[in-house]
């Protein structure tokens, strides 16, 4: 077996490497390699932003990622939609809830009003009740 060697093919756009080997039928493999586009030791280009050509995007491949593609989106939309409206309905109930509590709190602030009103009235009343008792006892001995 022999090291691999290395050519450089450039493009407008990108440095393609190609390394060639010995396949197991003695015949020479070619793989492309990225590589980077400045000779600085920039980072390679990844699969995912290199331009897409014509016939690829006319591939069946191309085509079925589309497709899937497009059925996750609108699932993640549904999702959240469906999360805003879940939201704004926990919002609505919330406010109605407290809504009641606070006519509850208005109740019952005028209950113990009215409470307070006869515990006031009842201990004014024992009280007018015992001193006169008691002054005409002290002013009888």
């Amino acid at each position: 077996m022999s090291k691999p060697l290395q050519q450089k093919h450039n493009t407008e756009q990108k440095s393609v490497s190609v390394i060639q080997s010995q396949g197991k039928g003695g015949g020479l493999q070619q793989v492309p390699q990225l590589v980077p586009i400045s000779q600085g030791g920039g980072k390679a280009v990844p699969p995912s932003k290199m331009k897409k050509t014509i016939a690829d995007k006319e591939s069946d491949e191309y085509r079925q990622r589309r497709e899937r593609n497009n059925l996750a989106v609108k699932k993640s939309r549904m999702r959240s939609k469906q999360k805003a409206q879940d939201t704004q309905q926990r919002v609505n109930e919330l406010k109605e809830e407290n809504e009641r509590l606070e006519a509850k709190i208005k109740l019952l602030s005028k209950e113990l009003s009215v409470l307070k009103d006869l515990f006031l009235e009842h201990a004014h009343n024992l009280a007018d009740n015992v001193h006169p008792q008691s002054a005409d006892a002290a002013g009888g001995q």
